[in-house]
């Protein structure tokens, strides 16, 4: 038998039966062969008698049979699926009725076929009506206060957990370790300190966008700055964040919940609040508190010591301007970069940081720009490395120098030489370590973008300043 289908192919040549029956849910016609129907090499069966999954399409539109398909589709061979008759319409009586036709029970008699002999054969079902009381089943009072008990309760579970899955400050509140890894802050009860400090004026504090809105700042509506679905504190958790873990603006918007337009303003407006506030603060020490608090390891070797400098760099985006590309141009670094001149007290707290210069800047140079000299008193010493060369501006100031010393053509330290050597990068190392404080705010391991430019400087003294929160540095 050739099992090729096609458009001009019929089953049993020369011509099927009439007596063909339909499938409703294969939506196929079963022919039988006729009895006197011979079967040779020109016999063909259509594609009704084949199953649907063993006939396929090639690329060109022509139906083609799957490897192995025979036809299995005949009226002898699958018989008609009857069709189920509907249930049976159970006839409504008045129950009143029927109660009344019939004989009286007896009180012992309460089996369910002991009714329906007694009722007739007819399965009686009682008219409900809307218009009767016993419809609706009414609760009392004290159950309708239990169940609205048992509701609130439900919903006040619903609001914990919700709560509780909130990515907001509350939720690390009890772990000290979260709290760490995201704000930089050793402990809750620390940064619950300083925002309590700072929370008289973050409440009134201008809003980015409103210093978009206004050019004078005298009309600047000097209201509260607040966001519908973040609380102030929260604000301040998601500025610690962005710059702790450098998590990017869309991330944060997918955690805290809100646009990210949002956080991009929160972060320009707290950015600017916190350079402000924090700026503030009298990093700078006296003579006296350094004497009091200088470790005795300064106070053996460099006791007039008043601070200690070194510069640091953190990678900017090359921009497309050649002028700006050779001014950020590092060649320490081998990229452009943004410098800052960091010095700390013999204790190790940071007590002055620079604003951010181009990366080309030497550091003679932003030691002159940054203002530190004006700092100093008569008498103080300075603890940096071999490239700060500023003896010769120390000399107006009336202080010195202390920096390892250089080879020159002697070709070999003298003894003396190495041990000063030795000492004096034992204590300068503590610079260094301050540094890496500031860097541990994972914002600078990256690139910084030039979009970023116009608040940079702001958030670098921020997390600077941020790091004497941390406690001693040794």
């Amino acid at each position: 038998m050739d099992t090729s289908i096609g458009g001009t192919y019929h089953c049993c040549v020369p011509k099927c039966t009439n007596d063909s029956r339909y499938d409703p849910e294969r939506k196929i016609s079963f022919h039988k062969f006729p009895k006197d129907a011979s079967i040779s090499d020109a016999t063909r069966v259509c594609s009704s008698h084949f199953l649907t999954t063993e006939i396929q399409k090639t690329l060109t539109g022509k139906r083609k049979l799957t490897q192995g398909a025979v036809p299995s589709l005949f009226a002898w061979s699958i018989s008609a699926t009857p069709k189920r008759p509907g249930p049976r319409r159970r006839l409504v009586e008045n129950f009143d009725d029927n109660i009344a036709k019939a004989p009286k029970l007896s009180c012992t008699s309460t089996s369910p076929d002991a009714e329906n002999q007694i009722l007739g054969e007819k399965i009686v079902t009682p008219f409900v009506s809307n218009d009767h009381d016993y419809v609706v089943q009414t609760l009392s009072t004290e159950e309708k206060l239990q169940a609205a008990l048992k509701e609130v309760e439900l919903l006040q579970n619903q609001v914990t957990t919700l709560s509780s899955n909130t990515f907001c400050l509350n939720r690390f509140s009890t772990d000290n370790s979260l709290i760490n890894f995201y704000t930089g802050f050793i402990n809750y009860e620390t940064l619950k300190s300083v925002f309590t400090a700072l929370q008289p004026t973050a409440t009134t504090m201008v809003r980015w966008s409103q210093m978009q809105r206004h050019v004078n700042k005298e009309n600047v509506n000097e209201n509260a700055f607040h966001c519908e679905t973040l609380l102030l504190i929260d604000q301040f958790f998601l500025f610690l964040c962005r710059v702790r873990q450098g998590l990017s603006e869309q991330d944060l918007a997918v955690r805290f919940n809100i646009s990210q337009s949002s956080v991009s303003r929160i972060l320009i407006t707290w950015a600017n609040y916190l350079y402000c506030m924090l700026g503030s603060l009298p990093l700078w020490s006296s003579r006296a508190a350094i004497d009091e608090s200088m470790p005795q390891s300064f106070k053996d070797t460099y006791p007039k010591t008043r601070v200690i400098l070194d510069c640091t760099e953190i990678r900017v985006q090359t921009p497309s301007s050649k002028v700006l590309n050779s001014e950020t141009y590092s060649s320490y670094k081998s990229h452009t970069t943004f410098k800052s001149l960091v010095g700390i007290t013999p204790n190790g707290a940071i007590s002055f940081v620079s604003s951010l210069y181009t990366g080309s800047i030497s550091d003679k140079a932003i030691t002159e720009k940054s203002g530190i000299l004006d700092l100093l008193e008569p008498g103080d010493e300075v603890m940096a490395d071999k490239g700060f060369l500023i003896n010769d501006l120390l000399k107006t100031k009336q202080a010195s120098l202390v920096i390892p010393p250089f080879l020159g053509q002697k070709g070999k330290f003298s003894k003396d030489e190495v041990e000063k050597t030795h000492e004096i990068a034992r204590l300068r190392i503590h610079v260094e370590r301050a540094i890496r404080r500031i860097k541990e705010y994972h914002l600078f391991d990256k690139v910084i973008p030039l979009n970023m430019a116009s608040s940079i400087n702001q958030i670098w003294t921020v997390c600077a300043i941020l790091t004497n929160f941390r406690g001693p540095l040794f």
